[in-house]
């Protein structure tokens, strides 16, 4: 088992490293430091080789009545068709996020996932979306060539034109945890960028009094995606009473630095902190065992 303590070396602690640590409420389900990506069991994907062609979504299928539903309104994602229109559209992004679907015209899987990403891009305005066919043409076969790409539905996330996360034949819950971890500058959770942002969240709430809960990941953590929905969710149900914030460990040498002060060496670990001291913390993923925890730390009692 690999420990925060074995990446980087120790320094000398700040004013935070000296809080209370109470004992750790673990989830039965929660994952050792470091995590690799998982998610539920993923459909055989199909690769780009095959040639039969087909309408991608479909847009005449028919109500149990035999009204035709309206087609899908999905302007907001957008089409590239050569390696150049990719490279341009990346480029354009600047620093917000790109998600990516690499698909074809007969995978019954890429038009199924497609639909969700089209809601996605309606809701998510900070982050672009792109759709490459990967059989539409020798020019977007070579640019899924260059990519690496062979198996459909293929993710790929990219920050300054940078790949930074992908993920194959995934789902929609696992589509939407991966957009909201990844390009979240649209809820209301902190995101925490070194030790120094922790310092100042805390400074700004001793005086309401209100509860901080800090959800601390990894940047490519299965269960960490898996649970930031809720987190989101959380924070905008509870905007008025509790404070959400969020630390990848792994962002920089001062985020890993805190949480080794703070002993955290599973994630996710949530730390529940109150008028300037961590009053308790949750390990794990499990969404009804963390809202029970956040009641808790509340002064809700919470009966099983």
């Amino acid at each position: 088992m690999a420990t925060i303590t074995n990446l980087l070396p120790r320094v000398t602690p700040s004013s935070l490293s000296t809080l209370h640590k109470p004992k750790t409420t673990t989830s039965s389900n929660s994952l050792l430091f470091p995590i690799l990506p998982s998610s539920s069991p993923k459909p055989k994907p199909q690769t780009l080789k095959q040639t039969h062609r087909s309408n991608f979504v479909v847009s005449k299928a028919t109500t149990a009545s035999g009204a035709k539903k309206k087609p899908l309104n999905d302007e907001k994602v957008q089409k590239v068709h050569s390696a150049e229109e990719f490279d341009d559209a990346l480029k354009a992004a600047k620093n917000k996020l790109v998600v990516v679907e690499f698909a074809k015209k007969d995978s019954s899987q890429s038009s199924q996932i497609y639909p969700f990403m089209v809601d996605l891009s309606r809701s998510c305005s900070d982050v672009v979306f792109i759709l490459v066919m990967g059989d539409e043409s020798d020019k977007t076969k070579e640019l899924c060539e260059r990519e690496k790409i062979d198996k459909v539905p293929h993710f790929t996330f990219y920050k300054s034109m940078e790949k930074i996360h992908e993920e194959e034949a995934i789902g929609p819950d696992m589509l939407m945890g991966d957009v909201l971890y990844y390009g979240d500058n649209h809820s209301a959770v902190v995101q925490l960028h070194c030790r120094d942002d922790v310092e100042k969240l805390i400074d700004g709430h001793k005086i309401d009094h209100k509860l901080i809960v800090l959800d601390v990941g990894l940047k490519h953590c299965g269960p960490c995606v898996k649970v930031y929905p809720t987190v989101v969710k959380l924070s905008k149900q509870m905007a008025d009473s509790v404070v959400f914030a969020r630390m990848n460990g792994d962002e920089n040498e001062s985020c890993m630095d805190f949480l080794k002060d703070m002993d955290v060496v599973e994630v996710p670990t949530f730390l529940f902190i109150r008028d300037g001291q961590i009053c308790g913390r949750y390990v794990g993923s499990g969404k009804g065992e963390l809202i029970g925890e956040i009641l808790r730390y509340q002064g809700v009692r919470v009966t099983y």
